[in-house]
């Protein structure tokens, strides 16, 4: 008779494998990020100390139990939201002091960035207790990465969600539309259609790049100027259901204070654009007047417009 096989390996034993060697301290926060859509995203290590804490904080216990019964785990569950951050802290933290693992979690992607987190990090932390950041997957990254919108030095902007409505949510969004990184905004399905009709009309020629469900089935990503956006909302009913990460492309660089043209190198362009191409001429007056070539091309541009 054969011997039978032995069991197939599950996911638990795989994240054991692959980070059961690894050192977990006790009394610590472990800040876990978790998938923001496809459960296929979610690390190895992340499900392991997920099966190593003593207990799990969440933003929404419904949300992470079903995430839990996932993986095959069960474990006590503490909800830590935005409305009650403060008090449930207290209780995560008795329960650090007694030399327990607690993990945190969100509803999806890395606490504490536009989410619940940042106080009870700030609270352990105040209390002596080690913080433990456990990455994986990032809206802001994953939208940064398949929008093209790099301004040449790597950074951006990060606003997050804007305020819900009137004056403050219109000077927050002025504020991303001034900068000239590439800025990264949430909204939320309900309000994204009043969104992008004010970006229409604030800042039309902007390119967006629009992500929607981002990592799931029906995940779009998509770059229109803002004119275009309410249209293309309105084309599918179903745009407008769904999680929204906006890519800004940065704003067109102005000219620096420092590098306005003096009164010499102004009638040096004005000279050489009268007998030579535009980039002949703006070649030939950074060399004669030591003037910086993106200010003089900005000057050459406006002159030779109608008007100019």
């Amino acid at each position: 008779m054969h011997s039978p096989s032995p069991p197939a390996p599950t996911l638990l034993d795989a994240a054991a494998l692959a980070a059961g060697g690894q050192h977990f301290p006790t009394g610590a926060l472990y800040v876990v990020a978790t998938p923001i859509g496809n459960l296929a995203d979610f690390s190895l290590r992340a499900i392991h100390v997920l099966a190593l804490v003593d207990a799990v904080a969440c933003e929404d216990t419904r949300v992470s139990g079903g995430l839990l019964r996932h993986l095959g785990l069960s474990k006590p569950l503490i909800a830590l939201h935005e409305h009650n951050e403060r008090s449930a802290a207290e209780r995560v933290l008795t329960r650090l002091a007694a030399g327990e693992r607690v993990g945190y979690v969100s509803d999806a992607g890395t606490p504490a960035v536009s989410d619940p987190g940042a106080v009870l990090v700030a609270q352990a932390r105040a209390a002596g207790h080690r913080v433990l950041p456990v990455p994986g997957p990032s809206s802001v990254v994953v939208a940064l990465s398949a929008a093209g919108a790099d301004a040449g030095g790597g950074g951006f902007h990060f606003a997050g969600f804007l305020p819900a409505k009137g004056a403050e949510r219109i000077a927050a969004l002025d504020v991303a539309l001034a900068q000239t990184l590439p800025c990264v905004l949430f909204e939320a399905p309900h309000r994204v259609g009043a969104l992008f009709d004010q970006l229409a009309e604030r800042a039309p020629g902007r390119l967006v790049t629009v992500c929607r469900e981002l990592t799931k089935q029906f995940e779009q990503i998509e770059t229109h100027t803002a004119d275009a956006l309410p249209a293309w909302l309105a084309a599918e009913p179903v745009r407008e259901k769904g999680e929204f990460v906006l890519v800004l492309h940065a704003a067109a660089l102005p000219v620096r204070e420092a590098e306005a043209l003096d009164d010499a190198a102004e009638r040096t362009l004005q000279v050489l654009l009268r007998e030579l191409p535009l980039k002949q001429a703006v070649a030939l007056a950074a060399e004669l007047c030591g003037a910086p070539r993106n200010a003089l091309y900005t000057r050459a541009l406006a002159l030779k417009s109608p008007g100019g």
